[in-house]
């Protein structure tokens, strides 16, 4: 039988917010708290929900013009973290990283970019590679950690 797992940390990171606000709402209201990057944080603070920003995790701006936000060791030792192995809990007791138990994540509009005529330097910046890295570490920690990888 399945162990009924409480969500605790969110980690939010979308392109497209469409459909977000109804499922962030119930996990607040169910106790979970939001980590979350730039416009995303924005929006779930507009909706009068508390986040935490993922530099204030990390210790670490966005940087390179925003390529880089949650590609760190506490974003995804957070994730890839096994909940039964006492030497990965001991480690991210060690290095503070807290447990992500959902993952919120879509990917950039690459096909929507392409397909628009826009310039190679806005099709390059479409290419997402946070996003399909959490998408990745997520499903690999499956039995820890949910991952909702599109429009929710």
């Amino acid at each position: 039988m399945t162990d009924i797992k409480r969500i605790k940390r969110v980690l939010v990171s979308v392109y497209h917010k469409d459909g977000l606000e109804e499922i962030l709402r119930k996990l607040h209201k169910e106790g979970a708290s939001f980590i979350s990057t730039g416009g995303t944080q924005a929006f779930i603070e507009k909706l009068g929900l508390p986040c935490d920003a993922v530099e204030d995790l990390t210790g670490y701006p966005s940087i390179l013009g925003g390529r880089v936000k949650t590609l760190h060791p506490k974003v995804f030792g957070g994730i890839l973290g096994r909940r039964g192995n006492s030497d990965d809990k001991n480690e991210m007791k060690k290095y503070e990283i807290p447990e992500i138990d959902l993952v919120i994540v879509d990917l950039y509009p690459f096909e929507e970019t392409v397909e628009s005529g826009a310039s190679e330097e806005d099709i390059i910046e479409k290419i997402d590679i946070g996003g399909i890295s959490l998408i990745r570490a997520a499903a690999k920690n499956f039995s820890d950690v949910l991952i909702v990888a599109s429009k929710v």
